[in-house]
């Protein structure tokens, strides 16, 4: 073999050595990761005939390769069985391991039985996910009640928080209130207040319904001169946000921003958000939109990094 061919097969091999990471959709984590991890990013062929079942392609080589799949799951009863196909699709062709990135991670708000007969979702989910998974890294997920994903997923699992990216935004602002609408907002608005240095409050809420939402706050007169900004972990139909907006105004707070996690923005929540007179919202790019003004990649570099470590090691 001459020198030429040597470093071609040399290239060849360091190339399809490299762990490889798909994705079903378009997402700007994924090249971004490429990019600083040095993956080599991945092709499918997807559609759906016109039964509604999917087909499904894999057209990047991944025997005995470290793969990875990045998973928008803000809709997840739409995206799962794809999802499902994929991950059991690249076992079948001989990937050494599979791992999940899902910045925004889905069913993990139904976290106990509120009424008689109720389908736990959350920890079925989990079990489902679990047996095509060998490892999950994921952003802020809504730990309520579970105290870590330890408790529902049966796969080591790496949790990021984006709290010093919101902390780091906020710094760049004066005179804020940070306002958490309920309990829940709690352990978000604390970390970013403690990061940022801006005062906080928490507001309480009374759900009667998926849209019914009334939320109160305490006594704001001396903070009437701050801009207030509402920090939550996900907006989903943009109801608690609404009443909270609401309830500040009503309290002689005109100037208000909202900073989030992850933007689902159900139903066009985002609209109805910034008709209200909002200054700003804001969201990390875990789910896209328009709104994405924060970017995750560096937090996930390290996680990736040790859960592929750990899995080739246990090889």
């Amino acid at each position: 073999m001459n020198s030429a061919s040597a470093n071609s097969a040399s290239t060849n091999s360091a190339s399809t050595n490299r762990p490889v990471i798909f994705s079903l959709e378009p997402h700007p984590l994924v090249p971004s990761l490429c990019e600083k991890l040095a993956f080599e990013q991945g092709h499918t062929n997807s559609r759906l005939f016109p039964d509604g079942e999917s087909y499904l392609r894999i057209d990047t080589p991944v025997q005995d390769r470290q793969c990875i799949v990045l998973a928008d799951l803000s809709h997840p009863n739409e995206g799962y069985l794809p999802l499902m196909f994929l991950l059991a699709t690249l076992r079948e062709f001989g990937a050494t391991s599979v791992g999940l990135i899902a910045p925004y991670l889905s069913y993990m708000r139904q976290d106990r039985r509120f009424v008689e007969g109720e389908a736990l979702t959350s920890r079925i989910f989990a079990s489902l996910l679990s047996t095509q998974i060998d490892w999950l890294v994921t952003v802020d997920p809504h730990l309520h009640r579970y105290h870590s994903l330890d408790e529902i997923y049966s796969v080591p699992s790496r949790v990021v928080q984006a709290a010093p990216l919101l902390a780091d935004w906020l710094k760049q602002q004066a005179e804020l209130l940070l306002v958490g609408p309920d309990a829940e907002s709690e352990q978000w608005v604390s970390q970013i207040a403690a990061h940022s240095g801006h005062p906080f409050v928490l507001g309480s809420k009374q759900r009667s319904g998926d849209r019914d939402v009334v939320v109160t706050l305490p006594d704001l007169t001396r903070f009437r001169h701050h801009t207030a900004v509402i920090i939550d972990d996900v907006i989903s139909s943009g109801q608690t946000i609404l009443q909270c907006i609401k309830a500040l105004q009503g309290k002689g707070l005109n100037k208000i921003q909202c900073a989030a996690v992850h933007g689902i923005f159900a139903d066009g929540a985002d609209v109805q958000l910034m008709a209200t007179g909002l200054e700003a919202l804001v969201t990390t790019n875990t789910i896209v939109h328009s709104s994405n003004a924060i970017d995750v990649t560096e937090l996930l570099l390290v996680p990736v990094e040790e859960c592929l470590h750990e899995r080739g090691s246990r090889r």
